[in-house]
């Protein structure tokens, strides 16, 4: 009986030790972009309560992950999720580029939108490969969705190098096999590409496409010749087939609705026909599962971080919401056909902090956006003038009074109620904080401790056995 037990124990721990290193067939990345630990707490009260868990919170490995960038204490997105994507750290606005790589402003078009150029200055920097491309090498399926433009900062991460963020034009060009500015590290080209911003990718016309491209390509048309399905609205997506590359770009111009305003009753601007993150995850992989070497896919609640720019906690927390159902989603999915997750590694972290506060000593129970009601006796909690104040606060934003007053519930638990900040900013600031990592499947076990952002990259390789 010893014996056997002993051969179980040992032969369990060559297992854990063979999913450490070289058992995910499949990897599948979950940026929060800006999700930092109070935004997670205050989602996770929002839409449970205060003894609830999200999705995410059930994943049974955690790690802490140190993000800033190259040259700044605060990261912006560019270099943090390049660091998880190269292994290298970068400076502020810089995408999948050399430490030494200086973020040269993108010059105009005709028009006046930034991004006409790759790399303003010559020998700036070099090419650093992303996992997205190793993954491509390798034979692997490889995916990128998100809720914002797809040429924003996190997506093109994964599949571009370029001196500045704010280059989208360059970066849409990166995509497209065999086109002029191609990223020839992508092969025959991304297999799944979802997001918003279609400007980008089409021609300018004084009328109905101002922030067009000035260059008149369609890259749209180019991406067609090259086998792919594109996709304008969820109705597309959904009858989009499986055994060919997909690029849905959702938006005309910009990011996709945040998941309030897509759901509303009418629906604002183009939300009514857009996919939610949950729903573009279902259609990417189905596509990707297609490959039988594997594949990688990122998946990104873009637009957490944007609602915090603007101290507009509601949507912040609802679409932090909307991206927890989007990993529920991926989980379940990857279950039917791999119960135990032996072969497949799911990630969650985010790019960076904000400045968000949870503050007071709020009674339970209390609704996480409204005024602070105190713990002992149930009444509105007052500051040191007799005002009451929002258990949510920021460190800095747009919505400084010069002078606080009373607030009610029904002011601040709007749609578009402000949280106050600190310092008055036009927009709030990242935050330099720690992020959370969570994660779970097949190389798991080997996310734990403090760790860089750029040690992700490494332990994502290590799990793919690259």
């Amino acid at each position: 009986m010893k014996r056997t037990l002993l051969a179980a124990a040992l032969a369990l721990s060559v297992a854990d030790a063979a999913h450490a290193a070289g058992e995910a067939k499949n990897i599948i990345f979950f940026l929060g972009d800006g999700m930092g630990p109070s935004t997670v707490t205050a989602s996770r009260i929002y839409k449970y309560g205060e003894d609830g868990s999200l999705n995410m919170d059930k994943l049974e490995r955690t790690a802490r992950i140190k993000t800033f960038s190259n040259d700044a204490q605060t990261t912006d997105s560019a270099p943090s999720m390049s660091a998880y994507m190269t292994g290298v750290k970068m400076n502020n606005e810089v995408i999948s580029m050399s430490p030494e790589t200086i973020a040269t402003p993108p010059s105009k078009d005709a028009n006046g939108n930034l991004g006409v150029n790759n790399c303003a200055a010559t020998g700036n920097g070099v090419v650093v490969p992303t996992l997205l491309e190793l993954a491509k090498a390798k034979g692997k399926a490889t995916g990128s969705i998100t809720t914002t433009e797809l040429t924003h900062a996190t997506p093109a991460a994964t599949f571009s190098h370029i001196c500045n963020r704010n280059a989208q034009y360059a970066i849409a060009a990166q995509i497209v096999p065999g086109g002029a500015g191609y990223n020839p590290a992508l092969g025959d080209g991304v297999d799944v590409l979802m997001g918003g911003g279609r400007n980008h990718f089409t021609p300018f016309d004084a009328t109905t496409n101002k922030a067009g491209r000035i260059d008149a390509r369609n890259l749209l048309t180019e991406l067609t010749t090259k086998g792919y399905t594109v996709a304008t609205t969820k109705t597309e997506m959904t009858a989009a087939p499986t055994n060919k590359k997909l690029i849905g770009l959702y938006s005309s111009k910009s990011h996709l609705e945040y998941e309030l305003d897509r759901t509303a009753t009418p629906p604002f601007g183009e939300g009514a026909n857009q996919p939610s993150l949950a729903e573009m995850t279902t259609k990417a992989m189905d596509i990707l599962s297609q490959n039988p070497n594997g594949y990688f896919l990122m998946v990104e609640g873009g637009r957490i971080d944007h609602a915090l720019h603007g101290t507009n906690a509601k949507r912040a927390l609802v679409d932090t919401i909307a991206f927890d159902d989007a990993i529920k989603t991926a989980l379940d999915k990857a279950k039917l056909t791999d119960p135990s997750l032996a072969n497949t590694l799911i990630v969650v972290t985010a790019d960076h902090d904000h400045t968000l506060a949870f503050n007071g000593y709020g009674k339970r129970g209390n609704p996480i956006l409204d005024i602070n009601r105190e713990y002992k006796t149930g009444q509105p909690s007052k500051d040191a003038d007799g005002n009451t104040y929002t258990t949510l606060v920021f460190g800095n934003g747009p919505n400084r009074p010069n002078l606080r007053a009373n607030l009610d519930s029904i002011t601040v638990l709007a749609d578009d109620y402000l949280q106050e900040s600190g310092v008055r900013l036009t927009s709030e600031t990242h935050g330099g904080g720690d992020v959370k990592l969570l994660a779970t499947g097949a190389g798991a076990k080997i996310f734990k401790g403090t760790l860089d952002n750029t040690k992700v990259f490494g332990l994502l390789k290590t799990a793919f056995g690259f």
